[in-house]
């Protein structure tokens, strides 16, 4: 089958893809230019225009309803070897099969549209039974308002029917409402329809701004993507109707849907401004992987909470700079945060530690307390250290400290240390009368512990120790060298963190020592060539299925060996028949 569909970008479950057609067309997009007919029914054949490079030909013309036995479906399924133009099959949520076209029709999304849990239910289900590399359709249902959702649950094109037909009964649609046209005083909206007079704006100009609109709006969301912001834009628009706030929570309930496909790195910003923010994957995954996977290597110190701040790396802001002169390398530091929870001064780097925005007003919400409380008791439980000092102020802060200690399961004892703001004098003074006696470690020792501490993040409980035995580190943090035994003199470099995103690069030799060792390896099989600058979808025999867009992974084959950042999860790897899977950065030959 020729390639007519590709992904490009991914932002989770939303996708940047192209449709190649006469004029190819960026995904998620409107599909009525080259698409006959594309709303929730088909009662006819329609065809497409012959000879129209534009067109998107849809297979088998007609949807079916809810029970149609397999047979039936079967028996208008018409292949088409002579059309040399995109195909689209007409498929339901429930019966969604691979028929080998490049796009897939839901003909029942009228029924699902609108209710939060059969919405999920039916694009897990689509989802979960057509290629990764196949677009999705979702005719008669779109609007200004929904379109955002539709995206980031993972629809590529939709159609402006429902928006013309609300237009020919006089709905106005904007981004955030529908309004009946002759309660609008002035028109919200300066597109050419709009610029019609009031008094003489009829229905037909109505329709027009419709279409406009849901055209604006998969701009804004196709530049979210692009950005990889689209989560941040949707907490928004999922405030304006109920069924948008309940999907949102739905999908978030589908931690795996939206983990195997939400990158582990991005440089976008998260704006934290909601309490659906707790729910995001990328919050969650830090918190799972630090309550998980992070060991303490600084066990001979106590443990030093103190707050975040503003500025990221926190070691780079004025406060943290004066906990530090009080700490003088006492203790061990880890900073608490809404919405992160609790990052150890070793992951202040690592996405999205250092990649978000909160609003700050002072007050805490329950949902954030809880959040934060659950993940530093995890953390203790799985840490060992002789005490808490808690440098934190008399607010959520406080309180969050107080209800960890005052857990039967914690047996850590807790101290307190601000006596009114934690960068006071006086403040400061008690912490470092707290920490008076404390054994100091080295800077060496804070290096190597950093290094092992990303890799154990990144790759998996203990993978620090074992990838990073007899440790060399050079370079000034946070972009650190890491060398065997021996450093540049004697040894091999085999990593450089990456201070934009906490993560780590590896050199040829890094990749055949992750191979070598017992630290979890995220490996992709390839065919029988030598890869230069990307492996290409089609080149990939198997991906392991724990890899994520942007994780470090080793590229083997029976004459290549590499090492290079993932572009797809290693489930759509392994599945898809087009695109890059994963970037190339070093590679030889056998």
């Amino acid at each position: 089958m020729t390639d007519y569909f590709e992904v490009h970008g991914r932002d989770g479950a939303a996708r940047l893809g192209e449709i190649r057609l006469a004029r190819p067309v960026t995904t998620p997009a409107l599909a009525d230019p080259f698409l006959a007919d594309a709303g929730s029914l088909w009662t006819a054949d329609r065809g497409v225009p012959e000879g129209d490079p534009d067109a998107l030909t849809v297979l088998p013309h007609r949807a079916f309803p809810a029970g149609t036995r397999d047979e039936v479906r079967e028996s208008f399924r018409v292949a088409h070897p002579e059309v040399d133009a995109p195909t689209a099959a007409v498929v339901d949520g429930e019966g969604a099969r691979d028929v080998g076209a490049d796009a897939y029709v839901l003909s029942d999304a009228a029924g699902f549209v609108g209710h939060g849990e059969a919405f999920r239910d039916a694009i897990l289900s689509a989802k979960a039974s057509l290629p990764a590399d196949t677009a999705l359709l979702l005719g008669g249902v779109a609007t200004p308002s929904n379109v955002a959702t539709l995206a980031y649950a993972g629809v590529d094109l939709v159609d402006g029917s429902l928006a013309r037909s609300k237009g020919t009964r006089g709905k106005y649609l904007t981004a955030d409402a529908e309004h009946f046209l002759e309660d609008l005083a002035e028109l919200p909206c300066a597109c050419p329809a709009c610029a019609t007079p009031r008094d003489e704006f009829s229905r037909e100009d109505c329709v027009a701004h419709n279409v406009n609109a849901l055209a604006a709006e998969l701009r804004r969301v196709r530049e979210r993507i692009r950005s990889g912001r689209l989560r941040d834009y949707l907490e928004g628009q999922a405030r304006h109707e109920g069924w948008l706030t309940a999907t949102l929570r739905e999908f978030d309930d589908q931690w795996r849907y939206l983990e195997e496909r939400t990158p582990v790195l991005r440089s976008a910003e998260i704006t934290a401004a909601s309490a659906e923010t707790l729910d995001r994957v990328e919050i969650r995954r830090f918190a799972d992987r630090v309550t998980t996977r992070y060991r303490n290597r600084f066990s001979d110190q106590p443990l030093v909470v103190v707050p975040c701040s503003a500025t990221k790396p926190y070691s780079d802001s004025q406060s943290h700079r004066q906990f530090h002169d009080a700490i003088k390398w006492r203790g061990h530091t880890v900073s608490m945060t809404s919405p992160i929870g609790v990052v150890p001064q070793e992951l202040e780097t690592t996405y999205p530690a250092q990649h978000y925005d909160s609003v700050v007003t002072g007050d805490w919400s329950e949902d954030e307390i809880g959040f934060v409380v659950e993940v530093l008791r995890r953390y203790l439980d799985r840490t060992d250290y002789s005490r808490v000092i808690a440098h934190v102020p008399e607010d959520g802060y406080r309180e969050i400290c107080a209800r960890v200690e005052s857990d039967p399961e914690v047996d850590v004892p807790f101290e307190y240390t601000c006596v009114d703001h934690p960068t006071t004098d006086a403040s400061l003074g008690e912490l470092n009368a707290a920490l008076e006696g404390e054994p100091a470690y080295s800077k060496r020792e804070r290096e190597h512990n950093t290094v092992r501490a990303v890799a154990d993040y990144l790759l998996g409980d203990s993978a620090g120790d074992a990838l990073f035995e007899g440790l060399h580190t050079t370079g000034r943090y946070p972009k650190l060298q890491a060398w065997t035994a021996g450093g540049p003199d004697d040894g091999e470099q085999l990593a450089t963190m990456v201070p934009q995103y906490g993560t780590l690069s590896f050199t040829l030799a890094g990749a055949r020592r992750w191979v070598a060792c017992d630290a979890p390896t995220k490996r992709v099989d390839i065919d029988e060539f030598v890869p230069h600058g990307s492996v290409l979808a089609p080149g990939v025999v198997d991906a392991d299925e724990r890899i994520r867009v942007g994780d470090e992974v080793v590229i083997e084959g029976p004459v290549a060996f590499a090492v290079g950042r993932a572009e797809m999860s290693g489930p759509e790897m392994a599945e898809s028949t087009r695109g890059v899977a994963s970037a190339v950065r070093h590679v030889t030959e056998k």
